[in-house]
This record gives C-alpha cells, sequence and structure tokens, in this order.
C-alpha cells in the first residue's frame, strides 16, 4: 500500500522568516543595477518582527516577534546599512536563557497557568519608527518606545517622552503635521476603565500637552487620521474578553471578539485643545491602517483607509503567517469615506482600490493635507489566493483614478513603499521598498522613481543578510 505525499504548500517568501534574522554592523552597500539619484539623501528606517522562535518554541503570531531596525543612509560617499535587534530588557533575558519567558499578543507566558495571571507583557518594539532630531524611536502598541542611535541604531533605553509615566502607551502610528512640525499619537491603556490617551508633542518628540478620552469597551484602535484642524478615529466593534485574558485562560488575541451589531464608533477630537467635538456610528468594518486625511472647502473630511469586513480573517493570516504558511484571504481594499466632523456622520464611501493592498502611505509633506497620490503594498492579481503575501506595490491617482503598478517578478516580496522626497528637486520624488528575494534567499533595497512605478527601478541595492518580512518605516530627510 502506498501513501499520497502532502504537497508543500510553503511559498518563497517564508524563506525570509524560517531562521531569525542575522543583524549587520554599518556596511557599504553594493549597488546591483542603476545609479544612486544625485538628490536621494537621507535615511530609510525600516521595524518589524525578525526573531520568531527561540530554544526551538514558535511564537503564537507574527506580532510576536522581537523587532530589529534596518537603516539606509544615503551620503554623498554612497549608501551604508545597518541592522540591529532593539535590545529591549525582555529580548536581553530571553537571549540569555535561550527560551520565551513573556507572553506577548498572541502567546502565553510559558509554564502553569497561574504562572500567567497579571504577567507583564513583552515590550516587542516591532510595529514602527519615528525619526527625531536626535533619536530614533521603535514603537510597538502597548507601553512605552525605546530609543536608538539615529547612525548605529545602539539601543539607549526606554523613553517616556517627558511625561508617559507608569508605562503609558505610545502607538506605532504617530502623524506629524509637515508645517508646525508638531507630531500627534495616542495609546489605549486598560485599567479600571479603557482609556484613549492623546499626545501632541513638538517637533523634537517631547510631548507638551496630553488627554484623556474614556471609551465605553476595548477595541483594536491601531492608526488614526490628522487633519488640518482634527483628529479622526474609527473604533472597530469589538469586545474583549477581560476575565479569561486576566486568568490567563486566553492569549490576548484569542480574547478579542467581533461583534458587528455594534457598529463602528466615529471619534473626532480638536487637535487644538485634544477635546471630543463629535462622536457618531457607522456600519462594521475593521480597518489597521489609514492613508491620509484632510477637510475639504466645506469642511467635510476626506480620507482613505484600507478596510475588512471583519476582524477575524485578517488576525487569523496574521497568525499563520509567522508559521511559514498562509490559507485565510483577508479581503482588505482601499476606500475613501467622506464624514462631517460636527456630526461624526459618515456621508458617503467608496472603494477606490478593488483588490487587495496594505500599508497606505501618503508623500511625508502632504499629512494632514490635501493630496492625490497614496502608494500602496498590493496583491499581484494571478496570486490573489490565501496562500501568497504582496507581491507588488502601486500608486492610486486620486486625479486619473488610476493605479500605476511595480510587478516585482515572481517569488519576490516588497515592503511598504515609502515616499522620498528630492532634495534638490521638490517635485521629483522617489519610492523605496526593501525587497526579499525568494529566488536567490536574499534582500535588497529598490527605488523607484515615484512617477514611473511601472518601469524598472532606478537603483537595486544589495544587503548582507536576508531582512524579514517588516510592518513600518520612514523616510528622514538629510
Amino acid at each position: 500500500m502506498h501513501t499520497i505525499e502532502k504537497k508543500s504548500t510553503t511559498k518563497a517568501w517564508a524563506g525570509a522568516i524560517a531562521e531569525p534574522a542575522k543583524e549587520f554592523p554599518p556596511t557599504q552597500l553594493p549597488i546591483i543595477s542603476g545609479k544612486i539619484p544625485d538628490g536621494l539623501r537621507g535615511t530609510l528606517y525600516r521595524n518589524g518582527p525578525a526573531q520568531l522562535e527561540r530554544g526551538g518554541d514558535s511564537v503564537g503570531h507574527w506580532f510576536d516577534g522581537d523587532g530589529a531596525i534596518l537603516g539606509v543612509h544615503f551620503t554623498d560617499a554612497g549608501v551604508t546599512g545597518v541592522y540591529r535587534y532593539v535590545q529591549t530588557a525582555e529580548y536581553q533575558a530571553e537571549t540569555k536563557a535561550d527560551r520565551f519567558l513573556y507572553g506577548v499578543y498572541g502567546m502565553h507566558t510559558p509554564g502553569p497557568i497561574w504562572k500567567r495571571w497579571g504577567q507583564q507583557m513583552k515590550n516587542a518594539a516591532n510595529t514602527s519608527v519615528l525619526a527625531l532630531p536626535d533619536k530614533l524611536l521603535a514603537l510597538w502598541e502597548a507601553t512605552n518606545p525605546y530609543a536608538l542611535d539615529l547612525e548605529t541604531l545602539e539601543t539607549k533605553g526606554l523613553d517616556d517622552l517627558g511625561a508617559l509615566d507608569n508605562g503609558l502607551p505610545y502607538s506605532a502610528h504617530y502623524k506629524r503635521d509637515p508645517d508646525t512640525g508638531e507630531i500627534f499619537n495616542f495609546g489605549i491603556s486598560i485599567g479600571s476603565s479603557v482609556q484613549l490617551n492623546l499626545y501632541k508633542s513638538d517637533r523634537t518628540g517631547k510631548i507638551i500637552q496630553k488627554a484623556a478620552f474614556k471609551l465605553d469597551r476595548y477595541s483594536i484602535m491601531h492608526d488614526f487620521v490628522l487633519t488640518q484642524r482634527y483628529l479622526v478615529f474609527f473604533m472597530p466593534p469589538m469586545r474583549l474578553k477581560m476575565l479569561s485574558l486576566m486568568l490567563g485562560m486566553t492569549t490576548f488575541s484569542e480574547s478579542l471578539l467581533w461583534e458587528p451589531q455594534l457598529g463602528t464608533q466615529v471619534l473626532i477630537f480638536d487637535r487644538e485643545n485634544l477635546s471630543l467635538v463629535s462622536r457618531g456610528e457607522t456600519d462594521p468594518w475593521f480597518n489597521w491602517h489609514f492613508g491620509n486625511g484632510y477637510e475639504d472647502e466645506d469642511g467635510s473630511v476626506i480620507l482613505d483607509v484600507v478596510r475588512y469586513s471583519d476582524f477575524q480573517q485578517t488576525n487569523e493570516y496574521l497568525r499563520e503567517i509567522a508559521t511559514g504558511e498562509t490559507h485565510t484571504v483577508p479581503r482588505g481594499r482601499l476606500w475613501q469615506v467622506h464624514l462631517n466632523p460636527q456630526t461624526a456622520k459618515v456621508t458617503a464611501t467608496q472603494e477606490v482600490i478593488k483588490r487587495r493592498c496594505e500599508f497606505p502611505v501618503v508623500q511625508r509633506s502632504q499629512v494632514g493635507q490635501p493630496w492625490r497620490y497614496t502608494y500602496v503594498s498590493l496583491m499581484p492579481q494571478e496570486t490573489d489566493t490565501g496562500e501568497e503575501l504582496f507581491g507588488a506595490i502601486a500608486r492610486f491617482d486620486y486625479k486619473t483614478e488610476t493605479l500605476t503598478e511595480a510587478d516585482l517578478g515572481e517569488n519576490r516580496y516588497p515592503s511598504e513603499p515609502i515616499h522620498a522626497q528630492d532634495s534638490q528637486n521638490p517635485s521629483q520624488g522617489w519610492v523605496l521598498t526593501v525587497v526579499y528575494d525568494g529566488n536567490s534567499h536574499s534582500s535588497e533595497v529598490w527605488v523607484f522613481d515615484s512617477d514611473r512605478l511601472d518601469a524598472e527601478p532606478v537603483c537595486k541595492l544589495g544587503l548582507p543578510s536576508v531582512i524579514p518580512h517588516s510592518f513600518h518605516g520612514t523616510w528622514k530627510p538629510a
């Protein structure tokens, strides 16, 4: 009797996370093709989970991996890259023990159930980065950020930005006003009540104003929108099974319930004094990320957001990524939403990219302003199954309603596209993405002309070791 061999469904992208990432010191990067633009001067930073197993045990969810930062410095003397783990206290303790010691989003504290009660969650420092004049912050959702050296990426330690007392959370999705330099952010804390904490910082990152708003339940709010006058939040219809979480019976991820009957709450705050302007309700949907938002002449807020019909599918897909095999299809699409800020009433919605996409990004100088182009990571049309990761980047043009796509070819996987303005010619832009090439098991930095995304990259640079798929990055002009 012969057995039928089960065909492996592992895709090439899994190679990037098959083993923990290897750090490298500041290293001159070779040019593989093309030429570095003369006006591209500054640093690309990226953050993502780089250690997904220890001592033979795997993390429970992609969100649980320890963060590592890639810095790519573009200078007159050439391009250097550096890649380092954020040396959080928990990362150091687990490295020394060579095993997991803490619970995170999708995993319990190891050991018997009573060890989980009231346990601190590991600071994974793995979601995004904020480049300040004198330091780089490694951001995630649940506590203070870690500060790093802008050049060497050496970890300096936890940073409270002058006001994050008692470990107040500082989220991964800040918004920086391009005119004033003010930085807005938030964090959700769970104590005797669930609280939305709002922060306004000066250009150095120092918090100069903060406010707290009591929420009626816990929901994932991962991002928000800054406009000329407002901060806009959408609160998806979710609840947290608090008791089973506190007793260690379920992980944080497993404790999140999708309850569409609650509807999506719309919360609008005044950006000057951080007070509530209005709150309303709209259809149930889930979103991780917004692209941008602004107010038009009649005072309406117009924003774009990647919407999902529910939370479970996207969360399960993200959990599966850490295993190296995915089967769930999360149907995130880019939508444009119009709302009245005085009533928090949604007045119009329209699906603008009718394909699976994520990580919407706009030019840094247009945050909170009218804008024309939103850049996204995109699923190539022929591979729209649950088994693949994004294999393309694209630019949606709101003026012509067209999508320009850079398909990277088979088994190549880009990171979120980051826009960088040319230092010599303000009308020229570049789009940077870190590409994992599953054909050669290597990582590269690709630079595109932002107006010619569908043409060959203007430059490709080699990296010394594989960079695992990452979440978010930023461009810091020289």
